[in-house]
């Protein structure tokens, strides 16, 4: 079987090169498996509408229909607006400002194409006035957006609970600290930077103007709190937190910020079901895929020989980084994460590495691969934005990776800075 698959996986790489999508790939390739493996074919459709019976999946559509109610009432500019009031006075104040207000909305939105193409419209536009250059207001919303997935909710981590079978609620808990690790090393390298272009700042705000931006805001800061406080105190869990946050959102546009209708629901939803169609198509190929991988014994087989390569556990971890930054550079997160999960995490579970930090150090390798050229989804969105080449743009980027990369190396040389607080609040 093994060879079989071996022999496949070559024509699958070769249509994914001609541009076949990747959910049509795997589908016909886990056939080819069947067919050639003298498998009954009904077992392919057969593990395809398996791994869409999950609850945890159940989070995914919900955090993503979460994300546009809150791109379309307005509640990113009362965000932005408030970040900006807390730390706009430091020089540089509207990359920081950007930085924070990532933060905030990573706590809603979960996703880094969601942070930069809803609330990075408004600060790439807000710096641009202010006479920041296109290439830094673009390079630093795409590099806070990165935060998006860390800190929870996190659809990539919904994910990669349910496709790796590790808790959900962990993963989320684990992405708190380096998710705020990932944006004071941003901040600092804001400090750098600001000094050397003198970068503008704005006058202190005062008291005052503080309270009335936190006053415009704080019905939106209220969501990543109910968010997390309701998961930490053991009221919902990770899935019903989705239901919550989606019937919150609903409520403050509604009924709060008035910010958009009724009538405007249908189309938040079609966006909500077209978004969602995608991940499914992939979530469930990808699992009639990895079956056929199971079957073959390729994770048996790839993952003793990366433990003889490795030697130990660190060892193993810096070359999982080398290989997740390199398939980052030219896959899409969410697809290079359904491949490769079957095939590194056994070998992650050889070495008795914790499951949710190697969770999150596949995560965060990824998130970065978002950011870096020629495949990075979010310097796409932030390059149209600013109205800049993607060449720019990939140069401009550069310099922001080095403190995010840092934080990797952090999570992954210090696992108390994944596992402290999931094992706290989990009781581990």
């Amino acid at each position: 079987m093994s060879t079989l698959m071996l022999q496949i996986l070559p024509v699958w790489f070769t249509a994914l090169l001609l541009g076949v999508p990747l959910f049509v790939s795997m589908g016909l390739a886990a056939v080819a498996f069947a067919f050639f493996g003298a498998f009954p074919l009904g077992i392919v459709p057969q593990k395809i509408a398996q791994s869409a019976n999950s609850f945890p999946l159940l989070a995914a559509p919900l955090f993503i229909l979460m994300g546009n109610i809150m791109n379309s009432a307005g509640i990113t500019d009362r965000i932005f607006a408030f970040a900006t009031a807390c730390v706009g006075w430091l020089r540089g104040g509207l990359c920081h400002a950007n930085i924070l207000a990532s933060v905030i909305f990573a706590g809603m939105s979960g996703s880094a194409v969601a942070d930069a193409g809803g609330v990075g419209t408004l600060e790439i536009k807000a710096m641009q006035d202010e006479g920041y250059d296109p290439e830094t207001a673009a390079a630093i919303t795409a590099a806070s957006a990165t935060i998006g997935p860390i800190i929870p909710p996190s659809l990539p981590m919904v994910i990669y609970g349910v496709s790796a079978d590790v808790s959900i609620g962990g993963l989320f808990l684990a992405g708190v600290i380096p998710g705020l690790l990932m944006a004071g090393a941003l901040m600092a390298m804001v400090v750098y930077v600001a000094r050397k272009k003198d970068l503008p700042r704005h006058p202190f705000p005062g008291a005052a103007q503080l309270w009335v931006g936190y006053k415009e805001a704080h019905w939106a800061l209220m969501t990543p709190v109910i968010l997390f406080g309701g998961m930490m105190a053991g009221i919902f869990t990770p899935t019903e937190a989705a239901a919550v946050a989606t019937a919150y959102a609903i409520v403050l546009g509604l009924f709060v910020y008035r910010s958009f209708s009724l009538n405007d629901l249908p189309e938040l939803a079609v966006q909500t079901v077209e978004t969602t169609g995608v991940v499914l198509a992939l979530v469930m190929t990808a699992a009639a895929l990895g079956w056929c991988l199971s079957i073959s014994r390729i994770p048996q087989t790839v993952g003793p020989m990366l433990v003889d390569l490795a030697g130990n556990p660190l060892v193993f971890l810096l070359i999982v980084n080398l290989l997740l930054l390199f398939v980052g550079c030219f896959m899409e997160a969410l697809a290079a994460m359904l491949i490769l999960i079957p095939i590194l995490t056994p070998a992650a579970s050889q070495f008795g590495i914790d499951p949710v930090q190697f969770g999150l150090i596949f995560v965060l390798n990824l998130m970065i691969g978002t950011i870096t050229p020629p495949v990075g989804v979010v310097l796409f969105v932030t390059s149209k934005i600013a109205k800049i080449s993607f060449e720019a743009m990939s140069r401009a980027i550069v310099p922001w990776l080095l403190p995010l990369l840092g934080v990797l190396l952090a999570v992954t040389f210090w696992p108390p800075l994944t596992t402290w607080l999931p094992n706290l609040v989990l009781g581990k």
